[in-house]
């Protein structure tokens, strides 16, 4: 019976791989543990201002590659075995991008509600959709379908006939 390999451990796997990663290419930052449950783990890159910018790259994809590497390894160096759901940050980008994404759907679906007129956002990932999905359910008079296909996938906000009565 083999036994599995439990979340903290596999977090402490990705720090190791993340730090040795980032010391390979001459990187000034450390991986940081966050958080960890049962099924889930989340590691934070810090360091300085110039190295993070490097590791968030453009439009944070940098940071979605350092995860998708990440779990690779996971994925190899634990075949058949249970993996937690890796979560890799570098500075707190994915809260801050979380954050101003939120402020600006708000205004732009408060919009929508008010003119009555959808309004198309840029193509995004599927984690940054969800994000405007889950605030407009929260703004009545307003609602959501994705179009298009990956990776030019993207929301529009559409007001609803609720606000038509008056």
């Amino acid at each position: 019976m083999t036994v599995e390999t439990t979340t903290t451990e596999q977090q402490a796997m990705v720090q190791e791989f993340l730090d040795g990663l980032v010391n390979a290419f001459g990187i000034d930052a450390t991986a940081v543990p966050v958080a960890a449950d049962d099924d889930s783990f989340e590691i934070n890159l810090e360091g300085s201002n110039e190295a993070l910018g490097l590791l968030i790259g453009p439009r944070g994809r940098h940071v979605v590659a350092l995860q998708e590497v990440a779990k690779t390894m996971l994925q190899r160096r634990l075949p058949g075995e249970r993996r937690a759901r890796v979560r890799v940050d570098v500075a707190s980008y994915r809260q801050r991008r979380r954050e101003a994404l939120e402020a600006y759907v708000r205004e732009l679906a408060e919009a929508v509600a008010e003119v009555g007129t959808e309004r198309g956002l840029e193509p995004m990932n599927a984690a940054d959709r969800k994000v405007v999905h889950d605030t407009v359910n929260e703004i009545p008079g307003v609602d959501t379908i994705s179009v298009g296909d990956e990776p030019r996938r993207r929301v529009v906000l559409v007001p609803t006939s609720s606000n038509d009565a008056e």
